[in-house]
């Protein structure tokens, strides 16, 4: 960019006012969330592919050793599928009923990790629009009080340049929101279906291991799964 460029640029948001310093915070904030959410949601990073193996491989005829070792392997996982897992392994004992409802507010604990920074998008996209709206509303009163003040003001090139200058504010804000709705509505969407596919693993994690109870009296101790 040269200096005619930075200089248009700067001119472009010093003509938008003071409306124009909230709008710039909301882009800091907006890009900021936009870049932590896309590497928190990475696939590996919420539900790693070793643990899904380890859950894919587990036989239901397998002995109690198997299942000791994907709860050694989870409980040193950060992910949010490892604490899940974890927490469907540490209450075997209990019915798979009592279990199933212990895995689900788990899960619901972790989906709203997951959406953490979410709303503060959903956030930016209402309000971004209506500060530049506001902004432009605000220069125009300035611009037609201006012009109603002079003698001279009917020029009708004085009265373009100053509505140009009042709905800067607005390119701004629109220019803000749009980018963030799309990452609002692609983060959401991945949220949704990476807990789908969560419910699904876990599904076929605990019909596995109360198989093996069901086969093999009397059932596990939860020594069996204290790693």
């Amino acid at each position: 960019m040269n200096k005619a460029s930075a200089q248009s640029v700067i001119h472009f948001f010093l003509q938008g006012g003071f409306f124009m310093v909230p709008l710039v915070i909301c882009s800091v904030v907006s890009v900021a969330v936009m870049l932590m959410r896309g590497f928190a949601l990475r696939r590996k990073n919420v539900m790693p592919p070793l643990i899904e193996t380890e859950i894919e491989e587990l036989q239901p005829s397998d002995n109690a050793d198997s299942v000791a070792k994907l709860t050694r392997l989870v409980r040193h996982d950060p992910s949010a599928l490892a604490r899940i897992v974890l927490a469907g392994l540490q209450h075997l004992q209990w019915t798979k009923t009592e279990n199933v409802e212990a895995v689900q507010t788990r899960a619901r604990h972790e989906i709203v990790r997951l959406e953490s920074g979410l709303v503060v998008l959903e956030i930016i996209v209402g309000i971004a629009p209506l500060l530049g709206l506001l902004g432009a509303v605000s220069g125009l009163v300035s611009v037609f009080a201006t012009l109603g003040e002079s003698v001279s003001g009917t020029d009708p090139r004085v009265i373009a340049k100053g509505v140009s200058e009042a709905l800067s504010t607005t390119i701004v804000g629109l220019a803000i929101a749009i980018p963030s709705l799309i990452a609002y509505s692609y983060f959401s969407k991945k949220v949704e279906t990476m807990a789908a596919e969560m419910e699904s693993i876990m599904a076929d994690l605990l019909a596995k291991c109360y198989h093996q109870k069901v086969k093999k009296a009397p059932g596990y101790s939860r020594a069996d799964f204290s790693g």
